[in-house]
């Protein structure tokens, strides 16, 4: 179970990374999530189905992110704590890099919590919860 969620926020990682160099394969991302999704944040909660609305506001995201300056998100650490046997919540660590004008690069580390199921071996993505996002990034001065 370690190693395949494991396996998922390494791909998730690369994905990101080439999503931020404009360069994603929408599909390999959309593989990332299960059929449907929920996230929530300070903003609200949003459910979907994992389809090309998915993808369009994935790639809008993406597009949001790198209009920011964002140039790189790391993983630094996953944390696992079960629900049962096929669920559980991955406490990811992330550092992301931020180029700002006329001052050196940003770095800032946050935490999501994604909830995620194993389904014959495979983990997939079925929601996320998140910090204010945009007052993280508002104290660092990016945005």
């Amino acid at each position: 179970m370690e190693a395949a969620v494991s396996k998922l926020f390494e791909r998730y990682e690369r994905l990101f990374r080439q999503a931020l160099a404009g360069k994603a394969d929408m599909d390999e991302v959309a593989s990332l999530y299960a059929s449907d999704v929920i996230a929530a944040t300070p903003a609200g909660v949003i459910s979907g189905k994992n389809d090309e609305e998915l993808k369009r506001m994935m790639t809008q995201g993406y597009e949001h992110y790198r209009s920011i300056g964002t140039k790189e998100v790391t993983l630094r650490h996953v944390r696992l704590s079960p629900i049962d046997e096929s669920h559980y919540v991955a406490h990811v660590a992330w550092r992301a890099t931020y180029a700002r004008k006329n001052q050196p690069d940003a770095k800032i580390d946050f935490d999501v919590h994604y909830l995620v199921q194993l389904l014959h071996g495979e983990a997939k993505v079925f929601g996320w919860v998140s910090g204010d996002e945009q007052a993280l990034l508002k104290q660092h001065g990016i945005g």
